[in-house]
């Protein structure tokens, strides 16, 4: 064997030393085209899911056309709005007996209220009866409400009879012993140029002649009422019956969602909540400002429903829906974001939204000059959810709901 021979077997017989880098470069090519193809594919397939959707959601109509509007920054829930338990003290009445006992008035120690199928509901002691029907049936579901009838805002009269809005067929007048129903202002009748779309809550004058009552809007019904709260449409109005003449007046207009009502003690003015706005409006129905509206409370740590007279002389405000700071309100969040409400309401149902609405309960208690005295809280609605009316009786509160298949009642006393 020649030297030169020699050394190419040496060459070829060397022992190869097998490092970790030599694989390591077609580890990472592999591993990186694998992980790349993943994403492409996930993303394709991302695309063609979502590509379409947004299409869909793009040419889709919302069916709400909301405005611009500002409120307040929350007030702190501190002092006066400090949260509490107190609440949590009532007791439960009538459970799973009716559904959704909206307002409340009472002769003596009985009560009636009108519910979410129509009735309105005599209450003695433990025995509720049906004393009257103001609608056809079927009733019981959101799709036939309009033709059932929806009794919310409830007063006893002078005369003893009762006062009754319905928020789809009007204002009536219905006798507490007999039943017998008396229709006063219909639905269908134009009143300063527009139907009455959504009749909500009322009050009557001492001697009987004036019925004040709030429309709360011209566009929406009551069933569409999460449309006019997201859309904040100023279309609601304050009108007045005259119970001798049978006219209807409309004292205020361009209100957003004007809901429960009070009369001042003069009589001159009434307190109008003005739902949307989280405030209570005082609008003069006579005297030398008669036609004149100022703010008797802004900014509240909820939104307003109904209004009812404290024994101290106050009122108390029941609040469908808190405010909280510190904490998140989605509809302040939302009030200057209408394209935002826009794409809600053409992804989610109504229904559906109302499942992320904390059932915060809160009742406030109201000077005559507007500020707060005291609040009662049920943080999470517990015992008490979906509060639309807060009723003072004999040292008790009574506590009505929207949606609630119950009565709450509350010693005063013990809170």
């Amino acid at each position: 064997m020649n030297e030169p021979e020699g050394l190419r077997l040496r060459r070829l017989n060397r022992p190869q030393v097998i490092r970790d880098e030599a694989h390591e470069p077609q580890y990472k090519s592999t591993s990186t085209y694998s992980g790349k193809l993943f994403r492409v594919t996930f993303l394709t397939l991302v695309s063609l899911v979502l590509f379409p959707l947004l299409v869909l959601v793009f040419l889709l109509e919302s069916p709400i056309h909301p405005e611009v509007f500002s409120l307040n920054e929350p007030p702190l829930m501190t002092g006066c709005y400090e949260p509490n338990l107190k609440l949590r003290q009532a007791e439960r009445l009538f459970e799973d007996l009716l559904i959704g006992p909206e307002s409340l008035a009472n002769i003596g120690d009985v009560f009636y209220t009108g519910t979410a199928d129509g009735k309105i509901l005599k209450i003695e002691g433990r025995n509720i009866h049906v004393l009257a029907t103001l609608g056809k049936p079927p009733c019981g579901s959101q799709e036939h409400e309009h033709t059932c009838g929806r009794p919310l805002g409830i007063r006893v009269g002078p005369n003893g009879t009762l006062l009754v809005a319905d928020a789809y067929l009007g204002l009536f007048e219905v006798n507490p012993v007999t039943g017998e129903v008396k229709s006063l202002v219909s639905t269908g009748k134009m009143i300063g140029g527009r139907r009455l779309g959504f009749l909500n809550d009322l009050d009557v004058t001492r001697d009987g002649k004036k019925v004040y009552f709030t429309d709360s809007s011209s566009r929406w019904q009551r069933r569409d009422f999460m449309h006019l709260i997201m859309e904040a449409t100023a279309d609601g109005r304050l009108l007045e019956y005259d119970t001798e003449s049978r006219e209807v007046t409309v004292m205020m207009e361009n209100l957003r969602f004007p809901n429960g009502i009070q009369l001042f003690p003069d009589e001159e003015s009434v307190l109008v909540a003005e739902t949307t706005m989280a405030r209570i409006r005082r609008i003069h129905v006579s005297g030398l400002i008669k036609g004149g509206m100022d703010t008797f409370i802004d900014n509240l740590p909820g939104f307003p429903d109904n209004i009812r007279r404290s024994s101290s002389g106050g009122y108390w405000v029941s609040m469908s829906a808190v405010r909280p700071n510190p904490g998140f309100s989605m509809l302040d969040f939302l009030s200057q974001r209408p394209w935002l409400k826009k794409l809600i309401f053409k992804l989610f149902s109504q229904d559906t939204l109302l499942k992320f609405v904390p059932r915060y309960s809160l009742v406030v208690e109201l000077q005559d000059g507007g500020s707060c005295v005291r609040s009662l809280h049920d943080p999470h609605g517990l015992v008490a959810a979906y509060i639309s009316e807060a009723h003072e009786y004999n040292g008790q509160l009574y506590l009505g709901s929207f949606r609630s298949p119950y009565l709450c009642k509350l010693d005063l006393s013990k809170v």
